[in-house]
């Protein structure tokens, strides 16, 4: 059903283009402003690249979790596209003079930079260089590279599908814990982080299994069908 949704739903493509237009808005007011060294901060995948068709493959055989040495060989590929709206905004920054920095984790060996860059190159992402690509094989945690950025550019928004991409408090191993860090951050939506949907895939998972990528083992399994329910 998540899949379906992505790939017929209007409303995906809406929520995307709602994210980017409020991100734009930001942007704008910032540049009336006068404000310098202006920058927006964005996750990778599900954010600006669309991976859908990474998991029509997994559903075409059948395979019923994420499944990492399938996404490693998809990566390979150079299949990925843009998201709705993500190339309009982001051709917007740099005409603009706003710089767009990417931070992803991933982990495909000594040839992830090489293949995270030939995606966004694909996909025609502005940015698509190494300055602006940072790439975390050991870790998901992006707050030191964020603060980082942070100390000499005037970050407007933060990109992400993943409340992981905005903080590491939310990465914790249960559901509840997830929802109870949302007061903290609750007037920071739509104003400082946008959040694009992704039902397939996050640390949402590995707060349910204890693992971001669980194998699709009768206890996982079990637990997937308790998470929704039954």
């Amino acid at each position: 059903m998540a899949l379906a949704w992505k790939q017929t739903a209007a409303e995906y493509d809406a929520l995307y283009m709602q994210g980017f237009n409020v991100a734009r808005m930001h942007v704008d007011r910032a540049l009336r402003d006068g404000r310098k060294r202006l920058a927006v901060i964005s996750d990778l995948d599900d954010t600006v690249l669309d991976t859908r068709d990474y998991w029509r493959g997994i559903v075409a055989d059948g395979v019923p979790l994420f499944d990492d040495a399938r996404w490693d060989t998809w990566v390979a590929t150079n299949r990925a596209t843009a998201t709705p709206g993500a190339i309009e905004f982001f051709t917007f920054c740099r005409d603009a003079g706003v710089e767009v920095f990417y931070i992803t984790n991933r982990d495909q060996g000594e040839k992830t930079l090489e293949l995270a860059l030939g995606n966004m190159v694909a996909a025609g992402l502005p940015f698509a260089d190494a300055e602006h690509l940072t790439v975390l094989r050991e870790t998901s945690d992006k707050e030191p590279r964020q603060r980082q950025l942070a100390q000499s550019r005037d970050v407007v928004v933060y990109l992400g599908d993943n409340l992981n991409d905005f903080s590491r408090a939310y990465y914790v191993t249960d559901p509840a814990s997830r929802r109870a860090r949302l007061a903290v951050d609750r007037e920071a939506f739509g104003r400082k982080f946008i959040l694009f949907p992704n039902p397939t895939d996050g640390h949402w998972v590995r707060a349910i299994f204890g693992d971001s990528e669980p194998p699709p083992t009768p206890e996982n399994l079990s637990k997937l069908h308790q998470a929704a329910g039954r």
